[in-house]
């Protein structure tokens, strides 16, 4: 088994990253929204701002009341949409049920969307754009296989979960490049038999240790999305690690793997949009 460490691959590409902004005549500003004080969310934010920090950009988190308006969060997207010294605008996710998700991040600037989430930048990126900007994640995970050389053309690969966030962009990514692509939810029928058809599992679907043994094969790539904290305290991907890591001939840890990237691809969309207003 051959781990596919995303933390070694996010330290190698850090120092080009760097380079990248250093060349650049600003010093690209990032706005975090965040409404009400969801754990997890401060913990994702928590690590976007450490890695800012890290590498010279500056960030302006925005906290905002659970019980805010929708009205109220628009005209705060506006307000950053309008200045010019903001380069890139991500609304921390999931919102509060109360406010019109799609809208709120219509709203934001599609040349500020840096979470690639806008449905401007959505058909771009379903379309196979090469300048589209891409969800975080789904980047991320195509990062990590280029690192590692797994070429996704003619490959069967399988997709549990369909969240806009991460499932639906993410198949779409291996649907371009020339994957055979199967989604897969909580009502496919036979799971088992879906997942131990694919070349390449990917699994988010929030549901710790989820995939098992019996869901994989000795020659598969498995890229675990998933983070839960679990009762222990510990932090738990949607695969079974420990069972699986044996049965596999390459595996994702959790931590260490996809989080790591998808913080790394959240910033390199950043500099990409600042590149493309020069």
């Amino acid at each position: 088994m051959q781990l596919l460490d995303g933390k070694k691959v996010r330290e190698e590409r850090t120092p080009l990253l760097k380079k990248k902004l250093a060349e650049l005549s600003f010093v690209p500003c990032l706005v975090i929204v965040q409404v009400g004080n969801r754990e997890d969310s401060t913990t994702f934010i928590k690590a976007k701002k450490a890695f800012a920090k890290k590498i010279g950009v500056k960030e302006i988190h925005i906290e905002l009341p659970e019980n805010i308006k929708q009205e109220e969060i628009i005209s705060v997207i506006k307000k950053y949409n309008e200045n010019v010294d903001v380069s890139g605008i991500i609304i921390q996710l999931p919102l509060p049920i109360h406010l019109d998700t799609d809208r709120v991040v219509d709203t934001i600037d599609p040349c500020k969307d840096i979470d690639g989430l806008t449905s401007h930048n959505v058909k771009r990126w379903m379309n196979g754009h090469e300048d589209a900007l891409m969800p975080a994640t789904t980047r991320g995970i195509k990062e990590l296989l280029g690192y590692y050389k797994i070429d996704l053309f003619g490959k069967y690969v399988t997709m549990v979960g369909r969240s806009s966030l991460v499932g639906k962009p993410t198949a779409f990514m291996c649907l371009n490049q020339n994957a055979t692509v199967t989604i897969c939810h909580s009502k496919t029928l036979d799971l088992e038999k879906e997942t131990k058809k694919a070349d390449i599992l990917i699994v988010a679907i929030g549901q710790p240790g989820f995939i098992g043994k019996n869901f994989v094969h000795k020659d598969q790539v498995v890229i675990d999305v998933g983070i839960t904290r679990i009762p222990e305290g510990n932090l738990s991907g949607d695969v079974d690690f420990e069972a699986v890591k044996d049965e596999v001939a390459m595996i994702t840890p959790v931590p260490g793997g996809v989080g790591q990237m998808t913080v790394l691809a959240l910033f390199e969309n950043l500099v990409d949009t600042c590149y493309n207003r020069i």
